[in-house]
């Protein structure tokens, strides 16, 4: 396995493992680092893959289908496609956790095109984001 770049944006980074060329497109794995009070992803869900989170610091708090889960280190949750959900760091400290999605659909340039909208300055244009999510399979749901 080689060295990935890290992707950053909006006090979150996200450090590809593996992606769907080493995986022979069974799966892509991330680590995400989401920094106190950072602002990240909106309520969505995945036309076409599975998502496996696993926490390693810190607690993530998920909603899935309405439900409040606190993702602590060694906890593991597996939100099916086609399941809304959404993340936040509500502590106050830097959280980190793994993403397995499968199969290996989800790549890097998803948070790439993600970074070029909020990395651009100012406030992110909301409809530029939608778009990319769409562009990747992610469907942002409102309310």
């Amino acid at each position: 396995m080689k060295n990935k770049e890290v992707i950053k944006f909006g006090g979150m980074e996200v450090h590809y493992c593996l992606d769907a060329q080493d995986t022979k497109n069974s799966l892509t794995m991330f680590k995400c680092v989401i920094s106190a009070g950072a602002k990240i992803a909106a309520a969505h869900y995945h036309e076409n893959f599975d998502e496996t989170v696993y926490g390693l610091k810190g607690t993530a708090t998920y909603t899935v289908d309405g439900k409040t889960i606190e993702l602590n280190p060694g906890d593991s949750l597996f939100i099916p496609r086609g399941t809304i959900h959404a993340f936040a760091n509500k502590s106050n400290e830097t959280i980190e956790f793994l993403c397995f999605c499968n199969p290996g659909v989800f790549g890097p340039d998803y948070f790439k095109d993600i970074a070029e909208v909020i990395n651009a300055g100012g406030p992110p244009d909301m409809a530029k984001l939608k778009g990319v999510m769409l562009s990747h399979g992610l469907v942002p749901v409102v309310g």
